[in-house]
């Protein structure tokens, strides 16, 4: 599946945009056929921010809006599917807290990740002081979010804030192909891992692991790897009950 955001000409993510998008998730929560999920804007701009003027406008508190974006990415980033973010272009602000929230991210070279908030007199309020440490570590997280300062997709992908690098104009294209890839792996499996090295530092990690490898060791999935392994084939997943 592959949700594209279209709100020209940055862009910016209205509340329009964001129901919209609260909505694909929900395709995907709900639809088993959905093995993996690709986000990704136009081959200029990823997404530049929120769209404050449109958020004000429905003349709600910030507040309001702050919540909305947050609930929005904590799903996106709970979804028990491999998310992966296919960035061209600008991605800023509110852009890149969604790119954050998947679990990985393609980029070229020309990309443009940045938290110009401080430039506005804000911070970044959709998760970015939380998401974006994790990712590269407090000190270059802080260089980003103190400066506002932009930087390119070859030094995200040095941070590891970009998993993998693209030829320019083909981001999306190399996110939907790791997508194919990663739909042809255990649904169960993918949704376990997603959710064990998302939570690998909070007490009990260890004895969660060692449940859920041992559920998984029990399912038709896992004997068909099995089998699939001794016949040197490609294993067929989700084929059990």
């Amino acid at each position: 599946m592959t949700i594209t955001i279209a709100h020209p000409p940055v862009n910016a993510i209205s509340p329009d945009v964001l129901e919209a998008l609260g909505a694909a998730v929900a395709e995907a929560e709900q639809d088993a056929a959905i093995r993996a999920v690709v986000v990704s804007g136009s081959e200029a701009v990823f997404a530049a921010g929120a769209d404050l003027p449109a958020f004000f406008a429905r003349g709600q508190p910030p507040i309001t809006a702050i919540h909305a974006g947050v609930a929005l990415l904590d799903r996106l980033e709970a979804l028990p599917k491999p998310v992966i973010a296919a960035v061209e272009g600008l991605c800023l602000g509110g852009g890149l807290e969604l790119a954050l929230a998947a679990d990985l991210r393609v980029a070229s070279a020309r990309a443009r990740f940045g938290q110009p908030e401080v430039s506005l007199g804000i911070i970044p309020g959709w998760s970015g002081t939380r998401r974006l440490p994790r990712l590269i570590g407090v000190g270059a997280a802080l260089d980003l979010i103190l400066t506002g300062e932009a930087m390119a997709g070859d030094r995200a992908f040095a941070l590891g804030l970009v998993q993998r690098l693209a030829p320019d104009g083909e981001a999306l294209a190399t996110a939907q192909n790791l997508a194919r890839q990663l739909a042809h792996n255990a649904p169960a499996a993918l949704a376990h891992a997603k959710q064990l090295v998302r939570a690998w530092h909070e007490p009990g990690a260890a004895e969660r692991e060692a449940q859920a490898s041992a559920q998984l060791l029990e399912t038709p999935d896992a004997a068909e790897g099995l089998q699939a392994f001794l016949e040197k084939r490609r294993p067929r997943f989700g084929l059990g009950k």
